[in-house]
């Protein structure tokens, strides 16, 4: 076992986990614990965030949920649901995740269940400290589209093109936003009121929409 603490998270690896154990925790520790699990083929991390990690996670929801408003699109948030499918050993609780282009798929259902139903079209990740897992590995076999990836300073954006993510400059769910622009406002965040943020945020999209 190996235990990491910083200021941004704490991380927790287990080796040599099984299936039925990871389920056994997911289900015994239930859906309110602080922690966040990662789990890749008997590897398992157990993360648990702090301030510096909980901070930009909120401030990227409603960054998210400010464009899906303003430009009209349909979504359904997920936050850091537990997406997981046991043939292929691999599960992770994101940050935060949404279904987009696949909202209509998902509507109305309590539950997901990825051997079914479609994965999120889009993931934030938030690793301010090196995961001891690979997370793309996983992202990518469960079959998320686009992800966001945020390190604390640097903000970004990856498609997931024949099962690999290849950096990319624009959003595919939001084909407006620049990577740029939006690690531009993550930065802003560290400095301005969340209030006076969101407000700037929304005019800068009426303005690229206008």
């Amino acid at each position: 076992m190996l235990v990491k603490l910083t200021l941004a998270e704490q991380r927790t690896v287990l080796d040599n986990v099984s299936w039925e154990t990871f389920e056994a925790l997911l289900r015994d520790t239930g859906e309110d614990r602080g922690s966040r699990f990662a789990y890749d083929c008997g590897v398992l991390e157990i993360m648990t965030p702090l301030f510096e990690h909980e901070n930009p996670k909120i401030q990227f929801d409603r960054f998210i949920f400010g464009l899906a408003v303003e430009l009209k699109t349909k979504i359904r948030s997920a936050g850091s649901t537990t997406l997981k499918r046991k043939p292929i050993a691999k599960g992770i609780e994101p940050d935060s995740c949404y279904y987009i282009q696949n909202e209509p798929l998902i509507r109305g259902k309590q539950k997901l269940d990825l051997t079914t139903d479609p994965a999120p079209d889009l993931a934030v990740e938030i690793d301010i400290t090196s995961s001891s897992v690979n997370k793309f590995n996983i992202y990518a076999a469960l079959g998320v589209g686009e992800l966001w990836r945020y390190n604390g300073e640097i903000l970004k954006f990856y498609q997931l093109v024949e099962s690999q993510y290849i950096e990319i400059k624009f959003s595919i769910a939001f084909p407006l936003i620049c990577v740029s622009d939006m690690n531009r406002f993550i930065q802003q965040s560290k400095t301005m009121d969340e209030i006076d943020l969101v407000q700037s945020f929304n005019t800068w999209v009426r303005g690229k929409i206008g």
